[in-house]
């Protein structure tokens, strides 16, 4: 087994596969926010136990989640532009 290829032994790079990040970022807010709510149903027993701190750490996923997907709907919107104009 090599670990080292010369440039002409090397395969060209795979094409970049494309992703909608939107998904990504919804599916982990989405989970974030049932967190969320689950420990908000279970405060007591959460603070109880010592994760008190489980609450304030869902509340940052939410927000992180929702300013994440604005700025990939911002990136997308600048790109749309850069190719070819505004489209939907």
């Amino acid at each position: 087994m090599r670990f080292w290829l010369s440039e002409d032994e090397r395969r060209p790079d795979p094409v970049p596969a494309r992703a909608d990040a939107r998904k990504a970022v919804v599916a982990g807010t989405v989970v974030w926010a049932l967190a969320l709510v689950l420990g908000l149903m279970f405060r007591a027993s959460l603070i109880d136990a010592g994760f008190g701190w489980f609450i304030p750490a869902s509340i940052a996923g939410v927000v992180l989640g929702v300013l994440g997907f604005v700025v990939v709907q911002l990136s997308r919107r600048r790109s749309r532009q850069a190719v070819g104009g505004p489209r939907g």
